[in-house]
This record gives C-alpha cells, sequence and structure tokens, in this order.
C-alpha cells in the first residue's frame, strides 16, 4: 500500500501537461497497456492528455472521447469496442465523478477491466488533482491556456479554408459538362462532397474545446451547489443565463464555474446562513456573475479577493466584494468574454489624465470597493468619492466602473 501510494504522489507531483506520462507508468504493470488517454474539459488549452504509441494518440479526436464518454456510467469501469484514433478498438474505459474519463488500449484481448474499483479509485485520486490544479492555477497557466484556445480555433479556420478552396475547385471541374465517363464524374463528385461536408462539420466538433454554451455551465454549477449543500437548512436560488446567449470561450466558461464556486465557499463558511442566491447574466462582450447572501455579514473579504484576483487579473476580470455586518455579503465578477485588444499605450494615456486623487481612487474601485468604503479609507466623504468616480470615468472616456477597472488592470 506504501508503495501504491508513494507512486501516486509521483503521478499528481509534476507539472499538469506531463500528468497523462507519469500516469501511464503508474498504471502499467496492473493494466497492461499501448496507449493512455485523459479527458477532461477543465482544461481548456489541453483537454486531451495523451501517452504512448504517437501515431495513433495525436489522431484521437474530442468528438471519439465524447461518443465513449456517453457509453460509461461514473465509477463502474468497462470494456467496450468504440472508435478511437479512427478505429475500432477494444478499450478499457473508467468515468470518474468529476466527469474525467480515462480511456486504456490494452496490449491484448480482454474481455474484462482487471481489479475494476481499484482503477477506479486510483482516476479518482487523479481526476481530483488535476481539478485542484486547474482551480488553483497561475495566471501564466491561464494565459496559455487562452493562447491554446485561440490557436486552435485559429488553425481549424485556416485548414477548412484551404480544403474547402480545394474540394470546391474539384467540385467545380468535375461538373464540367466538357468531362466525358458521366459515371466517373459522378462518383467522384459523390466523393468530394462526402468529404466537402465532413470537413465542414469537423470545425465543430474541435470547437467543443473552446467554447461551451453558458447554460450547460450553470447547470453544472447548480447540480455541485446543491449536492455540495444537500445537508444545509440554507434557502437556494439560481437565475441561470438566457438560453439564447452566445457560447462561452472555453477558459471563460470554466473561470465563471470556478470563481462562482469559490465565492459559495467563502459564504458558507460562515457561522450561518440562510438564503444564497446564484444568478449569472450573459451581454454581449462579458458574463457578469452575482452571487448574494442573506447571513451574518462575516465574510473574510480579503481571503476570498486573494483567491480571486490571479484568474481576474489574467483575464481581466472585475471582482466587487461587500459585506454589512448582520445583513449579508454580495460578490459581483465581470468577465470579458474576449481577450482584451493591446491597447497598453492608449490606456496609459488615458490614464495619465487622472490626477493623484483620481487615480488613488480608480486603485480602490479596481479592488472591487463601494464608495462608502473608498471614502472610509481616503478619509473623505461618499458624496467626494462618488464626484472623483465621475470625473475619472469622463477622463478614461468610459461609462461603468467596471470598465475603468478592467482599464487600470490591463496597463
Amino acid at each position: 500500500m506504501s508503495t501504491e501510494l508513494t507512486g501516486l504522489r509521483e503521478v499528481v507531483d509534476g507539472p499538469l501537461h506531463e500528468i497523462a506520462g507519469r500516469f501511464s507508468r503508474f498504471l502499467a504493470a496492473d493494466w497492461p497497456h499501448t496507449a493512455l488517454v485523459v479527458f477532461t474539459r477543465e482544461c481548456t488549452g489541453r483537454p486531451r492528455k495523451v501517452a504512448g504509441a504517437t501515431e495513433m494518440v495525436n489522431r484521437v479526436t474530442l468528438a471519439e472521447l465524447e461518443q465513449v464518454k456517453a457509453r460509461v456510467e461514473p465509477g463502474r469501469p468497462i470494456v467496450t469496442t468504440a472508435t478511437i484514433a479512427g478505429e475500432k478498438r477494444t478499450i478499457w474505459v473508467v468515468l470518474d465523478p468529476v466527469d474525467t474519463l480515462l480511456v486504456l488500449i490494452p496490449r491484448s484481448a480482454a474481455t474484462e477491466v482487471p481489479q475494476p474499483a481499484r482503477l477506479a479509485g486510483i482516476l479518482g485520486i487523479v481526476a481530483t488533482s488535476i481539478r485542484q490544479q486547474v482551480a488553483q492555477a497561475s495566471p501564466d497557466y491561464l494565459a496559455e491556456s487562452r493562447a491554446a484556445s485561440s490557436e486552435r480555433a485559429r488553425t481549424i479556420a485556416e485548414m477548412a479554408a484551404a480544403h474547402e478552396t480545394a474540394l470546391v475547385t474539384v467540385l467545380t471541374t468535375l461538373r464540367s459538362t466538357a468531362l466525358d465517363d458521366g459515371r466517373a464524374r459522378r462518383d467522384a463528385t459523390e466523393t468530394a462532397s462526402a468529404a466537402l461536408v465532413a470537413l465542414r462539420s469537423a470545425p465543430a466538433s474541435d470547437q467543443a474545446a473552446s467554447e461551451e454554451q453558458a447554460t450547460a455551465v450553470f447547470a453544472r454549477l447548480r447540480r455541485e451547489v446543491r449536492q455540495m449543500l444537500r445537508h444545509h437548512d440554507a434557502e437556494l436560488e439560481f437565475v441561470a443565463p438566457n438560453r439564447d446567449d452566445c457560447p462561452l470561450p472555453g477558459e471563460i466558461a470554466f473561470a465563471a464555474h470556478a470563481m462562482s464556486r469559490t465565492v459559495v465557499l467563502a459564504l458558507t463558511a460562515q457561522p450561518s446562513l440562510d438564503r444564497l442566491r446564484i444568478a449569472w447574466q450573459s451581454r454581449a462582450d462579458q458574463l457578469l456573475i452575482d452571487v448574494r447572501d442573506q447571513g451574518p455579514g462575516r465574510l473574510d473579504v480579503a481571503a476570498l479577493r486573494r483567491e480571486l484576483d490571479g484568474r481576474a487579473r489574467t483575464l481581466g476580470a472585475t471582482v466587487e466584494v461587500d459585506t454589512v455586518p448582520g445583513w449579508g455579503s454580495r460578490a459581483v465578477v465581470t468577465l470579458p468574454l474576449a481577450a482584451a485588444p493591446d491597447r497598453a499605450g492608449e490606456s496609459e494615456n488615458r490614464l495619465s489624465r487622472l490626477n493623484r486623487r483620481e487615480l488613488e481612487v480608480l486603485r480602490l474601485v479596481a479592488q472591487g470597493k463601494r464608495n462608502k468604503t473608498i471614502g472610509a479609507e481616503l478619509g473623505v466623504t461618499e458624496s467626494t468619492v462618488k464626484f472623483h468616480v465621475a470625473g475619472v470615468l469622463k477622463k478614461l472616456e468610459v461609462s461603468s466602473r467596471g470598465e475603468a477597472a478592467a482599464l487600470a488592470l490591463n496597463t
């Protein structure tokens, strides 16, 4: 047992992008396999983590893994036949309750999964580690994730455009009445048409790695919160985003889920809680997260801000946290849906218009503080703070505190 625990520690203790290789080596003795795939959408930059035969694992698609996942129940490893890397193969499959999928391609024919309960338990530890590493990811990891998602979408679009042009050219040529042998032309036209249809649908399957519907993410959050508070007496209220809203970029979807969960955990850590309300609202260019409670108003604001600020800075988000003793607490996160354009020079020019006091006010606004709190820190009245905030918005040419804070954070 001690040897296995030491081995598991080596699996989870290391760079996240190399975890598949470490996991494969750990499983090799009791579950001999030629390839391993771990599939988790929480890692938006690298949802597939692979190890083994390179020529095979590099061809495993997200659509194939989604189809496999739909056939297995959480915590119940199975042997099945499925299309993996474009071919029908016998595989061992385990799905963890946190939605992490493990696929192993056994070295020899198998009719059952060896030691299924033990394998499920091991995956549970590894899946939890992946989840925690992503939830506590550094700003560098999040920036890499955003870059990976953007680069993948760009590459897919370029490949689709190039191949579509080629196939349309082939179709145009084959449809020409100047060609002989109508049967050959018809067969070739059907083949090229089918290829064109498949090509046009390919980006959609890979796009799922970089986009997710806000309603689906919110539904998952709602299930988790209800499960988390199933023995809690607090009244729960959920306000879901509109079903017609645009999909969220992958890293925004995960950040929204993780930040909402972080706020909920902070609120429930108070001595008592009567009511909890979680609301998401999608707008054209941002997602607004509003989590509030009716409780003792004893939230550790500083600790919560520390947990949220790293991700907020990386994604250009703004965070406002407020608590009133005897009344309750509230956290509002505004997440931009697109990466902020590189306008550092322009931002600096606009910031240079502010005087010293306005810069102090802007710094506190960017920390999510309200006018009353800002006034207390600066030793001025709340009405004076409102005057300075109005001046800041005018000089920065923005219409809201969130925009002003984003401008300050992205400079």
